[in-house]
């Protein structure tokens, strides 16, 4: 671990793993991270959270390679992949799909 982990820039670190897989020509990893934004690090953990449960998967089959671009880098963090489970307003989510049954004859009153 490099002596202070509070100066790493966790979008630093990212970007080298995506350029790390780059180098390394794999493709699939490469591309799948290169939309990756939302990464943290926490202590000695490089945090990274996705919504996709695909993306989730294909993080935790290229675990190993992820892991060794941060290696590469010096750094001795912990992976810590996480999935972001999003808050679903019911009243929404009815809304959506009344949308997507009547569409432009649905007509909503009211508000929150």
């Amino acid at each position: 671990m490099i002596a202070n982990n509070t100066k790493l820039s966790p979008k630093n670190v990212w970007g080298k793993v995506v350029l790390y897989l780059k180098e390394r020509k794999m493709v699939a990893l490469h591309v799948a991270c290169g939309d990756i934004t939302d990464v943290s690090i926490e202590g000695n953990r490089l945090v990274i959270r996705v919504k996709d449960g695909m993306l989730m998967e294909m993080l935790q089959e290229g675990r190993r390679d992820v892991e060794s671009a941060l290696r590469w880098q010096g750094l001795d963090l912990n992976l810590n992949i996480e999935k972001i489970i999003e808050k679903v307003d019911p009243k929404e989510e009815d809304i959506k799909k009344l949308k997507n049954i009547l569409g432009d004859n649905l007509t909503i009153y009211g508000g929150n």
